[in-house]
């Protein structure tokens, strides 16, 4: 029996925590219990998630095992692809140039900016009226 590799990535993108653990097998992706195909309704958000394994060319070699809390699905698409980028690396260092190069590598820093006394949202304002 092969020896297995289990690897551990911690993603995070806008409110939501993805703690990632990635281990030899047949490109099965769980998340909170549930198939990815079932939490991740959208074409788009499963892309995004498969995205790392396209750039390492590692598509169905690994089995993803998921825990991800807080925001909502395209944050937490966003924190599971970088969890996962975080977890490649760990598990092989090889991985790390051409993660870098395609930008899964780095936290997106962009957040909601909070809303402001006497605005009704973060940058919209009252409707201005002369009398």
């Amino acid at each position: 029996m092969a020896a297995t590799h289990i690897s551990y990535g911690t993603g995070r993108r806008k409110c939501s925590v993805a703690r990632v653990y990635v281990k030899n097998g047949s490109g099965e992706i769980i998340i909170n219990g549930k198939p990815s195909q079932d939490y991740l309704m959208r074409k788009t958000l499963q892309m995004i998630v498969e995205q790392p394994f396209e750039v390492t060319e590692t598509k169905g070699k690994y089995d993803i095992y998921a825990n991800i809390c807080g925001g909502g699905l395209t944050g937490q698409a966003g924190a599971l692809r970088h969890g996962i980028a975080r977890a490649l690396v760990a598990l092989d260092s090889k991985f790390r140039l051409s993660l870098k190069k395609a930008g899964f590598l780095t936290r997106d820093p962009r957040m909601v900016e909070r809303k402001k006394y006497g605005r009704p949202g973060a940058r919209k304002r009252f409707q201005f009226s002369k009398r």
